[in-house]
Formats: C-alpha cells, structure tokens, sequence
C-alpha cells in the first residue's frame, strides 16, 4: 500500500539531500559507488564524474557537457541515472524520464564511448521514453532494455538489434512487472545478464487471465475513455508469472520447470549464480506464508528444492527488509553460502545458509530484530546491519561476525541518541550518514569504516548539526487496558494551561506497511495543516499499534493477521481512552483523527466503531471495502477470502458506517490506481443507506497520492485545515 513508504527509513531522506561539499553530489535514493568501493560517481546535469574522498585531488571527469550534448542539439542531455562499463569506457545515460506508476523507469537511453566520443542513442525508431531498465552486458559489448513488454539487445558498436522476445503487450509483459508485483514486492527490473554476457535471464508475466480494473477519464478531453490496469484483486488468482532464459544472440527461451500451479505462487527474486550456469529463485505461495528456495539449470530448465520456510502468519520478503529493492543475492564465502533473513525464532535475525540450503548459522543472536542489511565486509568477516535493541524508535548501525561467533557491536556513536541512516561502499570502506532526531533536522556527513569517522572534521555531523530542544513534543509509551504498550509521541500547544481543556488530533496510519512513531525531526509535524497546530492550539498525537512494522519482533508484528480493522483499531482506540484519562486537559469533546490510505481506512473505521471517543475524521484514499484492494498485500495479512471471507468483511470501515455520530470528510481521486475510487462510491452509498451526513471531495484524475494538477496540493490542504477547524475548533476552553 502507498504509504507504507513513509516508514521512516533513512535511504527515504535522501531527497531532501543535494549536496555535501564540492566534492559530494549523489544520486537520490542512493549512492552511485565505484566497484572497488573507494569512490563513487555524480552527475550534476553538466558532467559525470568520479569522486574519490580521500585523494588530494578528488575529482575526475568523466563526461563534460559537451560531450554529453547530441550533435545538432546546443543542450547537454539532461542525465538522471547512468551505468559506466567496467572499464570505465562507456557509459550509458538514462534521460528523458517518464512515469510508470511510481517510479520514473521510461526513457531515452544514450550511449557514450569516452575513447571515440561518440554519442548515440540507443533503440532508434522506438517511441519516445519507451525504453525500461537498460544496461551494459558485464563485457559491455552489448545493452539490453525492455521497450513495450519486449526485451532488446542492441550491439554496442554496430547498433544491431535482436528481439529476443516479440509477443509482449500490455497484458504479456517480458522482462518487466505488472503493477502488483512493483507495488508489493517492490519488482520493476525484470531481467539479468549472466555474467558471461551470453545469456539473459528473465520474468514473464502473463496477465491476460488478470481482470482489468477500470478507470474513467473525464477531464482530458470532450469524450470519457478508459484506462484499463491489470490488478489481481484479493480472492484473484496471481497472474501467471515464470521465469526463462535466452541467448543474447537471440533463439528459443527455455522456461524455468518450477513445481507447482503458477496460478497460486509468487516468483519475487531470481539471480544468476556464479557459474551463469544456474539460477537461484525465491517461489512465494499465495497466502505467502510458505517460502521454498530452488536452484535451476538454465539450459535445461530443471529444478532442486534446497530451502523451505513456513510461517503461521505470512513470510516478509527481502523488498521489506532491504529498501523495497529485491535485486541481488547476498553470496558469501565463493557463493558456497549466501545470507538469509528470517523471523523464525521470533526475532528477525540474519541467517547464513549452505549454498544447498542444509546447514545454517544465527548470526545476529539475542531478542532484537534487524531491520535491514546494510552491507558485507567479507574480507574482515562482518556484516553490517540497522537494528536498535533499547528502544524500538530509534536507528543505529550495529555489525557482526560472518561466522556466528561474534558479538553485537555498535558502531554508530552511541553519543547520537536517535535515527541513523547509511549508504555504505562495497567493502565497507566509505559510508555516507545520515542522522536526524526529535530535536535534529537530518544532517549527514561522509564517513570512513569501521571506525566511523568522518573524512572532513569540519564537515561532520558534530561540528555541523543544529540541535535545539523541542519543547513541544513529548515521547511515551501508554499501556492499554488490554495490557497493549504502544509507543506514542504528543505535541502541545503553545502557552500551553494545563487547568484548561484543549482539542486533540490523531495521525494514524495503522495497518503492516508503515509506522508514524519514529524519533525524527518530523514527529509531531502535520504538512497538510495550514498554520500551525501548536500556535493554534491543538495537541497532535500518535501511537504504534500492533501489527506495525516496529522493531518488537515478530509476535509484535503478525498480531494483525486477519484483524486488519479490528486490532489495530482497538489499539489506536484504547490509547486514545488511556491518553483521555490521564490527562484532564485533553477535551473529550473535542477529538478528531485523519490518516491516509491505510491510515485513511484506521481513520473511518475509528469514527465508526469507536464513535464515542472519536467526534471528526478526516480519511484520505482509504480502503473502504477490503475485498477491493490487490491480493498481494491483503492476501498476505488477512489469508485468502475463499477461507477467511468474514474477516475481510469484518474489518471493512462499509461494515461499520451505521456506527457514525460524528463528523466525516471524505477524499479520493478518481484516477487512484492504487486504493481505486470505487471505494469511495461503496461507502457513499452505505452512509447514504444510513442517513449519515457527512463532506466528500473527489479530485478528478488525481492519483493516490493527489497531488497532480495545478494548485491541487493548495486546495487539499486548505479543504482539511478548513475542515478541521470548523468541526475540531482549536484553542483553550
């Protein structure tokens, strides 16, 4: 689900970095690292170049903005990702980028031989910003890249072109995903080189027996038209997803001969292994409690079973224990073991298992979980990995011996008491860092490893971080009367009167994909309310129920299965009660609550089941109707409605809409591909059924997250400060 991006994830902060020094530009999202691990490359739109931090002169051009312009053209390309060959020789720049749902993976590809200066595009006479995932064989004789559902291999100098597949459409799509699988498992780049550069291994997915979710388009133009989205809906069958391998020089795929019915299982990662002989690949089943690990030939397509994991609840895959990003293998040892996340003793924890899947070693030992591995320094026998034992809000990095023999051992200064974050080089020699807490905007700085210090004392976070105590906002931890702890933080007002009585808003979110308590400088801040909620006089305050992705293991975690709507919302209700009881300030009166997507479907069903302790909400995007949403991410938390109907039905807010006695805005945009807008009717036509009166705004075409258009992130804003302040008046009483 959308928002499940908003858990406070370092790698996320990157956006709002641009640069550290001269010497410091990177790619947002990530850092674009030399292979040895000693640099790495920037693109400031103008030229490329290689950064090595800890030579004298450190920078080295690559590419100017003169060889960067298109002859006939007086404007250098405007580069936003790039891949240099291992010779560091060719280039291949990635500009002209385009949408695909969420991510900006269409393009122009353009390659550029730094020896010759030769540029050139790459797929001439395919449209415009057709063009997906390209990238160099590992010899950098060849590119390949996938353009409408197809995949090409183009030769580097000759520019000859293969298709080595040719029956991709919308519905039959080679070497890429459809929308579910990019939205919940994270899965966009669909195919591999070997690392021979002989062969290309790939998924195809066949959504033709996937119905289409359609949408309407009202606005663009005189007539209405369609925009068709194959989305498995839950109790949908998966679409038929299969893995094969091809010759780069074209011919016949042989399909991957993996058991079972490809119409009840998951495929959400495949790597080549070291021999470009076989492949290795991660088969998920439907409910995604089962996990099986299978090596196969690629030139014959045979399977072997080497792993299997089973879980009541469900398995989390690596997109949710890695950055949303399933590519890569974790190979240790000569590809003799590989490194493996698991929550089977009820922590998650990092495993190292035999290449043929019969022995494992615990390396992160005790009762904390990891929360992702940040990098493999084999040659001094560590792994590097985001844990925080003490206390479940907070970020560090900690590392541990490869062998299982080791002990946990901090290496973030343990004097930063907060959330940390890090982009390290392979090898682990060069790390950037990041660092923010409740009384610290993010501040970064370039560090070396292991001993964490910083390459320019000037420029490090102690000499450069601006901490100024918030007095405004408190974190705590509230038991429930369910015997619940949940973390929580509060912001009050300003001039703050404890004999007086004061409104109080929740931010919720609610549901697996995300939490909104975290120990950042954002806690506290409300960005679609105008003003100022402590000038105004409103607490704001949110907790961390069960079934959020904290760190306070997996019990903690996987009590939401099959209780979406229903646990959680208890445990946001009975915070609220224990937080009303304890302090007398907070006027019963007065208590509104707002959340979007997942935090849109917590927000109703609180007004609705909850509606003595909830009097206005403000649900944005909200799953009304759980029996709507994608069968990837329902599926995996609430089981497969064939066997569990009444409990997607039990947790829907339109099960609960007789409930409301208070005030209600509701929001959607019409060209939601993700929450679909049919949510939106479903429940109108229950509160209408009801009798209950209530607001609704519908933004025509706008997407889940509503902010396409001129002047509509403008309106959105003022609609809920508005709204809030008509039907939660701020201020003392």
């Amino acid at each position: 689900m959308f928002f499940r991006f908003i858990r406070t994830n370092m790698f996320l902060l990157f956006f709002v970095i641009h640069c550290i020094s001269t010497f410091s530009q990177f790619r947002s999202k990530e850092v674009n690292w030399t292979k040895d691990g000693t640099g790495f490359y920037q693109s400031d739109h103008q030229a490329i170049q290689r950064i090595n931090p800890l030579a004298a002169q450190p920078v080295t051009t690559l590419a100017t903005a003169e060889q960067l312009t298109p002859v006939g053209q007086t404007t250098a390309l405007e580069v936003a990702d790039f891949e240099i060959s291992s010779n560091n020789n060719i280039l291949l720049l990635f500009t002209n980028t385009a949408k695909v749902w969420r991510y900006r993976t269409r393009g122009d590809y353009w390659l550029l031989n730094r020896s010759t200066g030769k540029l050139r595009q790459v797929g001439k006479g395919k449209p415009s910003q057709s063009l997906m995932y390209a990238k160099l064989s590992p010899d950098a004789k060849k590119v390949a890249y996938v353009s409408r559902g197809n995949i090409y291999v183009e030769d580097v100098n000759t520019e000859a072109t293969i298709a080595l597949t040719t029956d991709g459409t919308r519905q039959m799509i080679n070497g890429t995903f459809d929308w579910v699988y990019e939205e919940e498992f994270g899965c966009r780049d669909g195919f591999r080189w070997s690392g021979d550069s002989k062969h290309i291994a790939y998924w195809q997915v066949d959504a033709r027996k996937t119905r289409d979710y359609l949408m309407l388009n009202t606005t663009d133009s005189i007539y209405s038209f369609v925009i068709p989205v194959e989305y498995p809906k839950v109790g949908q069958p998966p679409s038929v997803v299969r893995i094969g391998v091809v010759n780069a020089a074209g011919g016949r795929t042989t399909w991957m001969n993996i058991p079972g019915n490809a119409q009840q299982h998951y495929l959400p990662r495949m790597e080549w292994t070291g021999d470009n002989k076989t492949l290795i690949v991660q088969q998920m089943n439907r409910k995604q409690n089962e996990s099986k690990i299978f090596i196969c030939s690629a030139d014959k397509g045979t399977t072997k079973e080497i792993y299997t994991e089973s879980d009541k609840a469900w398995i989390d895959i690596k997109s949710r224990w890695n950055d949303d990003d399933p590519k890569g293998w974790e190979w240790i040892n000569g590809e003799k073991d590989f490194l493996w996340v698991s929550e089977k003793d009820g922590w998650r924890h990092i495993y190292r298992v035999s290449a043929n899947g019969k022995s494992e070693i615990l390396l992160t030992q005790g009762n904390y979980d990891i929360e992702t591995i940040s990098a493999i320094d084999e040659k001094n026998n560590y792994v590097y990995f985001i844990a925080s034992p003490q206390s479940a809000i907070q970020r560090y990095l900690y590392r541990t011996t490869l062998d299982g023999k080791g002990k946990l051992e901090l290496v973030s200064p343990a004097n930063l008491q907060g959330t940390h974050g890090y982009e390290i080089s392979p090898g682990a020699h060069l790390a950037l860092h990041t660092f923010t807490n409740r009384n610290t905007a993010i501040v970064y700085e370039w560090i070396s490893l292991p001993d964490h210090k910083p390459l320019r004392e000037e420029q490090s976070i102690e000499n450069t971080m601006k901490m100024s105590v918030r007095k405004d906002i408190e974190f705590f931890s509230i038991t429930t009367d369910d015997n619940v702890t949940m973390d929580g933080w509060i912001s009050k007002p300003d001039n703050f009167d404890p004999s007086k009585k004061y409104p109080v808003l929740l931010y919720v979110y609610g549901e697996p994909g995300s939490t909104t308590v975290e120990d950042v400088a954002t806690a506290g801040k409300n960005r679609m309310y105008i003003g100022n909620l402590e000038q105004d006089g409103y607490f704001y305050v949110s907790f961390n129920n069960r079934g959020t992705p904290t760190l306070k293991g997996a019990a903690w975690r996987k009590a939401i299965y099959r209780n979406i709507g229903i646990i959680n919302i208890r445990d946001q209700a009975m915070g609220m009660k224990k937080l009303l009881e304890q302090r007398p300030y907070l006027d019963t009166s007065r208590v509104a609550c707002w959340g979007w997507s997942g935090g849109g479907s917590s927000t109703l069903n609180l007004l609705f089941q909850y509606p003595e302790i909830f009097k206005t909400g403000i649900a944005i995007a909200a799953v009304a109707n759980q029996l709507t949403y994608d069968n990837i991410y329902q599926e995996r938390y609430m089981g497969v409605p064939q066997e569990s109907k009444e409990d997607f039905i039990k947790g829907s807010p339109v099960s609960h809409v007789s409930g409301l006695r208070g005030n209600l805005l509701y929001i959607h945009g019409t060209g939601d591909d993700n929450v679909h807008y049919q949510n939106a009717e479903m429940l109108l036509n229950e509160l209408i059924k009801y009798n209950k009166q209530f607001q609704f705004m519908a933004y025509p075409n706008r997407t889940h997250s509503i902010s396409e258009g001129e002047g509509t992130s403008k309106h959105l804003q003022t609609l809920y400060t508005d709204y809030l302040r008509k039907y939660c008046p701020p201020g003392a009483r």
